[in-house]
């Protein structure tokens, strides 16, 4: 593992609140952070990247199919991690028909955890610990709660999380992560929490997929194939598989219009230090 020093990380200090964290890494191990890298944070949303990631390991084990029906009728797996089964927000009663609009949700990813948890014969905090977390290393991530939106870690833990989101292999196939952060129904439009409506609003298998989308929480300069998440406790993680780079920032200010400014600012700072 190697350092830089210019590592593009200076405009976290800035950042309001007490307890801010960031950092980022490339395939060959070389990697920047800053501020307290053991310090727990609530992930909000980007709790959904580690159910994602537990879920995608469900269909590599052959636990469950991405395109059998689950959710409201016409649904699927698939339909549920990408936003496009017609579930609202919170609740269970379809607002739209599958395949018609990107409305973003929690519901669905509490559904599929229950689902895996049903098919696994275990509870599913437990089945993303031996599945996910242990793998990788993450001892001090929990989830507790909602699989949408409970989770809890450092950014050492979501480092290691966006290493095997930008190299797989450990735990996830090549192939699948590939798969999964490929926009799924890309024609769709919807909004985007805290950044009004995009058409279209491309999203993956789980992961938000950049697209063209503008306004947006990643850089101007990463690639339209930028895929991660954010969350509102002041969380993200994105990785950009053509620059070879995924970063991580962790804050204790819920996200506004300061995240707005500062992580697309962070961001464009840390894709030229990754560079160099």
């Amino acid at each position: 593992m190697s350092e830089v020093a210019d590592d593009g990380l200076a405009g976290v200090a800035s950042w309001p609140g007490t307890h801010r964290t960031a950092g980022w890494l490339r395939p060959d191990g070389t990697r920047a952070t800053t501020g307290d890298t053991d310090r727990p944070h609530p992930l909000a949303s980007v709790t959904k990247l580690l159910t994602t990631t537990a879920v995608l390991v469900a269909a590599q084990e052959e636990i469950i199919d991405l395109d059998e029906p689950a959710g409201p009728p016409g649904a699927t797996v698939r339909l549920l991690l990408s936003h496009a089964s017609g579930l609202p927000f919170d609740g269970l009663e379809p607002i739209a028909a599958p395949r018609q609009r990107r409305i973003y949700g929690n519901s669905g990813f509490e559904l599929l955890a229950t689902l895996v948890a049903e098919r696994a014969e275990t509870p599913f905090a437990d089945y993303l610990r031996e599945g996910v977390l242990r793998p990788l290393g993450m001892d001090a991530t929990t989830m507790i709660g909602s699989p949408a939106h409970g989770g809890r870690s450092t950014l050492r833990d979501l480092l290691r999380l966006a290493g095997e989101l930008l190299l797989p292999g450990r735990i996830l196939a090549r192939e699948l992560l590939a798969e999964a952060a490929t926009p799924q129904h890309p024609e769709l439009a919807g909004v985007l929490p805290g950044f009004g409506k995009q058409t279209p609003n491309e999203w993956g298998i789980g992961f938000e997929v950049r697209g063209h989308k503008v306004p947006h929480w990643t850089p101007a300069e990463a690639s339209p194939q930028t895929f991660g998440h954010f969350g509102g406790s002041g969380a993200f993680l994105w990785v950009d598989p053509v620059a070879g780079v995924a970063c991580v920032g962790l804050a204790d200010r819920l996200f506004g219009n300061w995240a707005m400014e500062a992580w697309p600012a962070l961001g464009s700072a840390v894709l030229a230090a990754a560079a160099r």
